[in-house]
């Protein structure tokens, strides 16, 4: 091995903007829809070393990925990784996955695998719900998966498209709280009543007869239409296990203030709590300058983001 080498990898973080049939009536559960972000990401770095180190912001995740990776293929953990960006933990926006993504697929380039983005995310154990985390890392963009049927391993990605340029989304944080995530998901999942079969049926309907032709038209508000009405159908399903539509009432009242100033696409990424919205890039700056006054005395923070169109990237360095 190339004492010099090194390999730095970039995951994207990413909205999940809801699941599409949580009733599996017709033999497939879940399906996601899903954005892939600019920012925040998580960036690692990988080089040689004489003994496994982790620096930076070194978390158990990041030690449990690479143990697990390097037992599984069979190759040194001998290894200095040094995590120098990290996407924040149960806010929603996919920390987990792209943790595991990320270790992988740097790992798998650092020993030249030649393994798949779905190779990596299958033993790392990702995709057990949503593939829409594994969809942005193999492309970035908006994707659709298909969910989960009988032989899935990891959720087949149905349809991609390119986030218009002039999109921007801003992100809301409840600094105060996570989402529900490990156990309290999982029973939160075994728990909910059944998903009522005409509402995955009508949700379905409405994203490909009009979100997806609405983002492949640059129609914002007809794709943020859609979204709103997806995110209240499946919000009002999940609200007994997070206390609401939203996880967080202050988040649900800037969502609320948001919309009435025309923010479209109102929603929670995954169980929250963090909320996020779409405007176009004309009129973000102002609103968001307004939103961050009004609410100024509450535990929120606001931030801009744009949409990545691209997945993550990993690069082999000499």
């Amino acid at each position: 091995m190339n004492s010099s080498r090194s390999v730095s990898i970039i995951a994207p973080a990413r909205l999940h903007m809801g699941f599409l049939d949580l009733s599996g009536a017709l033999g497939r559960h879940f399906g996601s829809i899903g954005v892939a972000l600019n920012e925040p990401v998580t960036r690692l770095e990988i080089t040689v070393s004489k003994q496994r180190t982790l620096t930076g912001l070194a978390n158990p995740r990041a030690e449990k990925c690479l143990s697990a990776f390097c037992e599984i293929f069979n190759v040194s953990d001998a290894l200095h990784l040094d995590v120098i960006e990290a996407i924040p933990e149960h806010v929603g926006l996919g920390s987990g996955t792209q943790m595991a993504l990320a270790v992988g697929a740097g790992l798998n380039a650092f020993y030249d695998l030649k393994l798949s983005v779905r190779e990596i995310a299958a033993v790392m154990d990702r995709g057990l719900r949503s593939g829409i985390g594994i969809g942005i890392f193999e492309q970035g963009g908006f994707v659709v998966d298909g969910g989960r049927g009988e032989n899935t391993i990891t959720p087949p990605m149905l349809a991609h498209f390119d986030i218009p340029e002039n999109w921007r989304f801003i992100l809301v944080f409840d600094q105060r709280g996570q989402g529900l995530h490990g156990q309290q998901e999982i029973q939160a999942f075994e728990t909910l009543p059944p998903f009522p079969r005409h509402d995955a049926e009508r949700l379905s309907y409405l994203l490909l007869m009009q979100a997806l032709p609405a983002i492949a038209e640059n129609d914002l508000m007809r794709f943020g239409d859609v979204i709103t009405e997806l995110q209240r159908t499946v919000g009002e399903h999940f609200a007994p296990a997070q206390g609401g539509v939203f996880t967080s009432s202050d988040v649900a009242q800037a969502m609320h203030w948001l919309a009435e100033r025309g923010a479209v696409a109102i929603g929670q990424t995954s169980w929250g709590p963090t909320g996020f919205c779409l405007i176009d890039d004309e009129t973000v700056e102002n609103l968001s300058q307004q939103v961050r006054t009004v609410f100024a005395a509450t535990p929120l923070q606001f931030s801009v983001v744009s949409a990545r169109n691209r997945g993550g990237e990993v690069m082999v360095n000499f």
